[in-house]
């Protein structure tokens, strides 16, 4: 058995004890209401546009915003394409999921990346209370994504990744862009 052999016997070993041992009914309306919270990143970019109206969190938000195009741009339309990976309820016999089937690839999650992307450009620039909240709910609508049926664990190992870098880049860009913004501010009053 070659290694991506391997890759999916895990996931389908996982897939199948979280929907046979931990789905319960309760659980089930929580988890259906916070993957739908990562939705196109909604709940993420809601976040990145309220903290623009509070100048103390301005560039906050802009980064948050920043790195969810960032995630976009490295799961959506470069790595899924890519990898063309078919979603686990194609492919795991018995697993069923429990909303809607995604029509996109399934390598990496977008869900998990856009909400580690933005948490932890939260838990970068905001006070540690904060930083935690975002982080708790971004392993939450990652977990959902497996409990749902619609990503294997490797496809959120992957968002995780892919949301660590869209994080640091967006940080870089805007860092980059602030100091270039002071120099030539610094520039213009020594010019006076």
């Amino acid at each position: 058995m070659g290694i991506i052999e391997k890759i999916y016997s895990i996931d389908a070993d996982i897939l199948l004890f979280i929907q046979d041992n931990l789905r319960f009914a309760p659980i089930t309306t929580a988890m259906r209401f916070i993957t739908s919270l990562g939705n196109k990143g909604a709940v993420w970019l809601l976040i990145g546009f309220i903290l623009l109206a509070f100048k103390k969190y301005r560039k906050v938000g802009i980064t948050v915003i920043i790195a969810e195009i960032f995630g976009l741009i490295i799961t959506n339309l470069m790595l899924k394409n890519a990898v063309h990976r078919i979603r686990p309820f194609y492919y795991i016999d018995g697993l069923t999921t429990l909303i809607n089937y995604p029509k996109d690839w399934s390598f990496p999650s977008g869900h998990t990346t856009s909400s580690f992307a933005a948490a932890l450009v939260i838990a970068y620039y905001m006070p540690k209370r904060y930083g935690i909240a975002a982080i708790i709910l971004a392993v939450l609508i990652a977990y959902s994504r497996l409990y749902v049926g619609v990503h294997y664990p490797s496809d959120v190992v992957g968002g995780i990744i892919c949301g660590a870098i869209a994080a640091l880049l967006a940080v870089f860009f805007v860092e980059k862009s602030c100091n270039y913004t002071k120099k030539i501010s610094a520039a213009k009053h020594n010019e006076k």
